[in-house]
This record gives structure tokens, sequence and C-alpha cells, in this order.
């Protein structure tokens, strides 16, 4: 059907999508003609199933080939303008990020959540808030007015200095506080992108942002994320190409892939953002989650290009929405007018909450222990994944995510939609693509995935998976 040469540069990935490519083109293979297996073409050419998995995720996304669940790969009819090689489908990916926001936020009633993007409640410092609320109510404050523009004092000083043990070198006039990191992320787009300008982000990447960005007429060109950071090779032939002005980026723990960018990497995304003139919006919301004392973007460019954005909701509560960022004076200035014109200034009780979660003696000793017990989840939910054949594809040991696929579960969105139907919300890797295309990829939370109706879910889908390709 098609020949692979092991020995030829073009990869084995491409070559597999040209052979089909052309078959199809050549009407060699009908529509509706039905593609070998994965696990039977890769037997026949001596190749993994993940580079057929690959081959056959990019014919989808091509609009070449359409994916049945339970019944394998068949050829696509294709007429008029859809016919055109390349060209990527309409697919219907049947539910995206404004759904999955509402499915989280609105539908609680689902049982099981391991594509969400939190800790449990019980993981949380709700003995710490609690104090801090008893505090606050025998201290008598003040429940009228408004907060100042940057925030409650005491935490801009305590954040300050914890940025200071980051090797950040900040002071407390260079802080300003938000409603979450969303809300930060959001100033600074809003700040720094017109229009029509260019930006780059983590593809995969966090789609709240992206969707933000596009909704401010950005144009979004995605930044390949790798198991060990970013493919920087692409990354510099992009900033020649495009000539963005922001790259929105996660280095550490990053959502989805939880890839942790090494730091030989760091320095060399400042040189090229000096050479380029690119400013570096870093989002480093998991760093009180990270056992390694890590360098950041911030930590070695002391805030000159980068604009550095944390949070304690995924440390403290979600609930009491605190984040905050930090630039150079000159911005924060804008920033700070930004967030006043927005939405006047953020809550003083719920910062005066955080501060006293934070200056309380227990602060240090829940974060480790939260630490502890991530470390452990990850190595038991990355052993069950592997158990029924899932494909990991960086494992840290910290974080809240892993991001998996299985060679016979190519179409995560269609088994998100199933997943509904069972009570479990997974999280489909398309929703986290810059260019949403369907793909096998899926994010496991691991706090939310010890249950065993899940493992019991994904192995009855890949039984099911395995009958239709004999059938």
């Amino acid at each position: 059907m098609i020949t692979l040469n092991p020995e030829s540069p073009t990869p084995l990935v491409s070559q597999i999508v040209d052979g089909f490519r052309r078959l199809i083109a050549e009407q060699a293979l009908r529509p509706g003609t039905k593609l070998p297996s994965i696990r039977a073409l890769a037997a026949r050419h001596s190749v993994s199933v993940f580079t057929v998995v690959e081959a056959y995720d990019r014919l989808v996304a091509q609009g070449w080939v359409v994916s049945r669940s339970n019944a394998g790969f068949f050829v696509k009819a294709r007429t008029g303008a859809a016919a055109l090689p390349g060209e990527a489908p309409s697919a219907d990916l049947r539910f995206d990020a404004r759904w999955y926001l509402r499915q989280i936020f609105e539908n609680r009633n689902l049982a099981l959540k391991p594509g969400c993007g939190w800790l449990p409640n019980d993981w949380l410092f709700e003995e710490g808030v609690r104090r801090s609320l008893r505090q606050l109510s025998s201290d008598g404050a003040e429940l009228g007015g408004y907060g100042l523009p940057h925030g409650h004092m005491a935490l801009r000083v305590l954040i300050a200095e914890s940025l200071a043990e980051r090797q950040i070198a900040v002071g407390a006039e260079s802080v300003l506080l938000t409603q979450g990191s969303s809300q930060a992320l959001d100033l600074v787009a809003r700040c720094l992108v017109r229009p029509g300008d260019t930006v780059l982000v983590d593809d995969p990447g966090y789609p709240n942002l992206m969707f933000m960005l596009r909704f401010l007429g950005a144009r979004l060109v995605g930044v390949p994320r790798a198991p060990a950071g970013y493919d920087l090779a692409v990354l510099e032939a992009l900033l020649i190409e495009h000539r963005p002005k922001v790259f929105f980026t996660q280095p550490r723990l990053q959502s989805p892939t939880n890839s942790v960018t090494p730091v030989a990497q760091l320095y060399r995304v400042l040189q090229l953002a000096e050479k380029h003139d690119l400013a570096v919006v870093e989002n480093d919301i998991y760093a009180d989650l990270d056992p390694e004392p890590r360098p950041s973007l911030a930590s070695l460019d002391q805030l000159r290009r980068v604009v550095y954005v944390g949070s304690y909701s995924k440390t403290i509560s979600p609930n009491i929405r605190v984040g905050y960022l930090v630039a150079r004076p000159d911005l924060l200035g804008d920033l700070t007018q930004l967030k006043m014109v927005s939405g006047l200034t953020s809550s003083d009780i719920t910062e005066r909450l955080a501060f006293g979660a934070l200056s309380e003696g227990r602060w240090r000793k829940h974060l480790k222990a939260l630490r502890d017990r991530l470390a452990q989840a990850h190595g038991s939910v990355a052993q069950r994944l592997t158990e029924l054949g899932f494909e990991l594809f960086s494992e840290p040991k910290a974080g809240l995510y892993l991001w998996a696929r299985h060679p016979d579960l190519t179409d995560g969105a269609e088994l998100s939609q199933q997943a509904v139907g069972a009570g479990i919300l997974l999280g489909p890797g398309h929703l986290f693509l810059t260019e949403p295309r369907p793909t096998g990829w899926l994010r496991f939370n691991v706090a939310f995935s010890d249950d065993e109706r899940l493992y019991r879910f994904l192995a009855e889908q890949i039984r099911l998976h395995a009958q239709g390709a004999v059938a």
C-alpha cells in the first residue's frame, strides 16, 4: 500500500502521511475505504505505534481521513475547496473551550473531574484561611470603602520578600495585586497587544489565554512544547518569520504538558527576546508546587523584558481570587491605571485573608505536605496510565498534571464526550492547541485521578477500540 524508507531524511511520520495522501489523491483509495489499523500498520512496517498515531492524526487534521469511534480510520470524501492538499478541515470537535469552562464551573454534578485545573478542597490551605478569617473578624476589619490601587500593602511586601527568595529583586512598589492570575494576564494582554498584532503562545498551552488574546484581535502563533522545554530552533524561526510583539509562556510545570524548561533554554529565550525586541510574559503560577529552586525568566532578566505573573489560587484557595504581577516601573504604572479603569481596586478583604494565611507559621509546612502529596500522586497515576498503555509526555513528579495519550484512543474529543456520559470530565488535548485539531492527547490532574472508576472507563474504551479494530 505504502512504502517507508528508514534511511530517508524525511521523518517516518511524514512518509506515512505523504504516502496515504498520494493514494487518496490518485483515487487508489476511494472515499469510505478503511485504513489499516494503527497496530497493523505499525507491525507491517516495523515502526512505533505512536509514529502511526501521529501520522493518522495529521491525516485527520488535514481532512484526508476521518476517525470513527470504535471503528477505525476511513478515507474522507473531499470535494471542491475541501480537496485542496494540506488544507485543514472544519472539524466538528463537538465542544470547545467555552463548553469546557461551562462544564467545569456550572455543572458541579459530574462525579469525577480528572480534567480540571485545581486541587481538591482537602488539599488546599483551608485551615489557614479559616484562621485568617477569624483574625480578620476579631480585628474589626472595615467592610466599606475600596482597597488601594496596587492592593493591600502588607501582602505586597510579603510577595516581594518571597520573590527575593527566588532571586527576583523587587520592592513592594513593583507588585500589583489582581483578582487571580487570569486578571493579571488580561491586564498585560490589553496593555501590550493591539488588534492585528502577532503574539507567541505555548503550543499546547492555556485555553483561556488564547481565547482572551483572540478576543483582543491578536494573531496567535504557537511555539511547540517539548518534554524538556521549547523547540528553540522553531522559536527562532518563528521570531524571524512573524516578528511578534509578545511571548506569553509558562516555563515551569507548564499546563497542560507539565514540562519544565532548563536554565540553558531560559537564557536562550532571553537572548532571542533581546535580539528580536520581544516582550515576555512569564506565567509562573505553579512555582509554589515546585520542590526544586529553579531559576525563572524573571530572575535571569530582572524584569527588563519580562512581566512576571503569580497566584495563590492553586495553593491557598481558588475562591479568594488573589494573584499578582510584577513589572518594570513604567509598565506597572500603565497596568495599574488599566486595572482601575476596568474594575477599580481588587478586594482588600480577600487580600487580607491571603496575607493572614501566608504570614502564619503553618504555611511552609502546608506547602511541603502539598508537594509531597502531589509527588506521590504523580507516581501512582503515572503507573496506572502506563499499565493501560499510555505514553507520558514528561514526568517531573511535581505540579498538577500528566499529559498522556494512548495509541488506540486517537480522538480525545470523542472520548471526552463519552466520558461526560459516564460522569467524568476529561481534559481533551484539542482544547489546549493553538489550532484545534483532533488529537489523542489528554490532560490528567493527578490530584483528581485516583478513582478506580476512571481507569475502568479508560480500560473499557481501549477494549472497545480493540474489538472495533479487529472487526
